[in-house]
């Protein structure tokens, strides 16, 4: 299966573009952000857990990286309310629910085999935020291969992103205006390196996911 699988090309999915499927569970529903390969395959998704529903026991080969967005998502024992930012590396496993129902934001296989860290951050406590450069950031993830960060954008502040790097966005509250075209949050923007159009937030500010990945991240992971 491919899906928006041209990492050469501008990517946008807004919400009015959401398309929710099956999965593999009853009463969980994705929507396919990117994919390449099979339910086992490299993706990026939406993903919605109805009240008392789940996955059993199962491997990442992979890693998966997951941004609880509403609700309670749990691994186990573990319940993660909205904020919770989890990361885990290849080859780790994990039992799944949320018996009050949550979305998130999920990435599957697109870790490097040598990712060994595990990561949980909860992105509401404010000892996770720092100032830089005049702008609310909070830190997720940092290695040779990607960085991911949370910011907080004040209305109409500008956000400047490095143009020799793929970006991946993902608007969280708010929303952002690019091109004189308005997105709202729960837009997910791709851009290819060397795609550098000019971001602004809106009335209202925004807080936005974003990843960067530098132009050689690919020798990085091999």
């Amino acid at each position: 299966m491919l899906i928006n699988a041209d990492f050469s090309r501008r990517t946008i999915v807004t919400p009015q573009q959401y398309r929710w499927l099956a999965s593999p569970q009853a009463g969980v529903e994705r929507v396919m952000l990117d994919r390449i390969g099979a339910e086992k395959g490299r993706a990026t998704s939406i993903v919605h857990y109805a009240p008392d529903t789940g996955f059993p026991d199962h491997r990442h080969p992979g890693g998966e990286e997951i941004l609880v967005l509403s609700g309670t998502f749990c691994e186990g024992d573990a319940h993660y309310p909205a904020g919770w930012y989890l990361r885990n590396p290849p080859g780790s496993g994990h039992q799944t629910s949320s018996p009050a129902g949550a979305l998130i934001f999920v990435k599957l296989a697109q870790m490097p085999r040598h990712e060994q860290q595990s990561v949980r951050i909860d992105t509401r406590d404010p000892n996770t935020w720092r100032s830089q450069d005049g702008r609310e950031l909070c830190p997720l993830f940092y290695s040779p291969a990607e960085q991911v960060d949370l910011h907080r954008l004040a209305a109409y502040e500008d956000l400047s992103l490095m143009p020799s790097a793929s970006i991946e966005l993902l608007i969280l509250t708010g929303g952002m205006m690019m091109e004189a075209s308005f997105y709202e949050s729960g837009s997910w923007i791709r851009l290819p390196p060397g795609d550098s159009p000019e971001f602004t937030a809106g009335a209202e500010g925004a807080t936005v996911y974003i990843k960067t990945r530098p132009s050689n991240a690919q020798a990085i992971e091999t």
